[in-house]
């Protein structure tokens, strides 16, 4: 704090420096899978190299080391890994309740379910996307199964706006059979939210480390596994001169406004910001001065994401709105204990906005 002495006798400023936000990190998975350990499964373990995985964990049992490898090689610089006891249901939910103290993680991948039946590897899938759901947060990157023909009757058994679905596997040095691509796809996703934002398509970025694919796919292939409206595969495909790209960003949800993953992850990390930044607000009284600074903070965040170009618009008005007033907020919500803000985002068309409730309890904020 900074005392200023002006010219009026007896009347002294006090400058009080705003204390910096802690960033908002994105682009930072959580694996789960099964290493040599015995002892410490369970216990999150923080990397920002992929040799920091044989320092922890030994040598690993199924793919987990190649997808942190492939991770790291494509612009990955910081992780987390939770070794499984085993590779059932109850311990990768296990790991996922675990998991939910880690405040940075905003990606699953689980690449070792793959080891698993075809039934399995579902059952586990449907886990992982329920529980990003319910963390409201937190975006899957899911694997499909190593066969062309199987994937379509994958994709219709998944469905979520949090989570994406790639194919076909990678080949990659020092192994011969291929792996799993998640690990690399959240290289993609961090290297895209580095350089250009969460808003960015994580697509059309050469894929680094790899040797070859599994299988091709075509384009009739990729048209015929993203209908309209429905859960979509993203296709990882080989282009002559131009290496391995991702080749799509849909999610699995059948929702319109909801199918493409950076749309979805944009609205996500809104979340993560608000839970961070207006936490506090709930022990507030339910009162104008109250929406007031709602409504502030939250056009302050907005605008700074007009200004990144998350949304789009040649005037703030054209890319984004926030409402926090009595009309908001009638008699019968506040005598509930909440307080709801209006927002409206446009991602894609000036003026084509997404909604949301933000709304805040004595219970915390959550959005709808």
């Amino acid at each position: 704090m900074t005392t200023l002495e002006p010219k009026i006798p007896g009347i002294s400023l006090n400058y009080v420096v705003p204390t910096p936000q802690p960033e908002l990190l994105t682009g930072v998975p959580v694996f789960f899978g099964l290493t040599s350990l015995k002892e410490g499964v369970n216990e999150p373990k923080k990397l920002t190299l992929a040799t920091h995985f044989q320092q922890y964990f030994g040598q690993a049992k199924g793919y987990l080391a190649d997808a942190i490898k492939g991770f790291f090689e494509n612009g990955g610089r910081l992780c987390y890994v939770i070794a499984l006891s085993d590779n059932t249901l109850k311990a990768l939910q296990q790991g996922l309740e675990t998991s939910e103290v880690l405040e940075n993680v905003d990606l699953v991948c689980v690449p070792d379910i793959m080891l698993g039946s075809d039934a399995e590897v579902i059952q586990k899938q449907q886990a992982i996307l329920k529980h990003c759901e319910q963390m409201g947060d937190r975006f899957a990157i899911l694997d499909a199964l190593n066969d062309v023909g199987k994937l379509n009757d994958q994709r219709k058994r998944l469905s979520s706006q949090n989570g994406a679905l790639y194919a076909p596997w990678l080949k990659v040095e020092f192994r011969v059979d291929p792996i799993p691509p998640c690990g690399h796809i959240a290289g993609i996703y961090a290297t895209c939210d580095r350089t250009v934002g969460v808003h960015g398509a994580p697509a059309n970025i050469p894929l680094a480390g790899v040797l070859d694919l599994s299988f091709p796919l075509t384009p009739t292939d990729q048209e015929q596994l993203n209908p309209k409206n429905a859960a979509g595969v993203n296709c990882i495909r080989s282009f002559q001169g131009r290496g391995m790209r991702v080749w799509g960003v849909r999610t699995l949800s059948p929702i319109a406004e909801w199918q493409y993953v950076n749309v979805r992850r944009l609205f996500l990390t809104f979340g993560r910001w608000v839970n961070r930044n207006l936490a506090d607000t709930v022990f507030e009284p339910n009162a104008f001065p109250l929406w007031v600074r709602l409504q502030r903070e939250l056009s302050v965040y907005c605008e700074s994401l007009w200004r990144q170009g998350a949304i789009q618009g040649a005037l703030p008005q054209e890319a984004f709105y926030v409402k926090c007033d009595a009309e908001t907020n009638p008699p019968e919500n506040r005598e509930m204990g909440q307080v709801i803000a209006e927002v409206g985002l446009a991602p894609t068309i000036p003026g084509e906005f997404i909604q949301l409730l933000v709304v805040q309890s004595s219970s915390g904020i959550t959005l709808i």
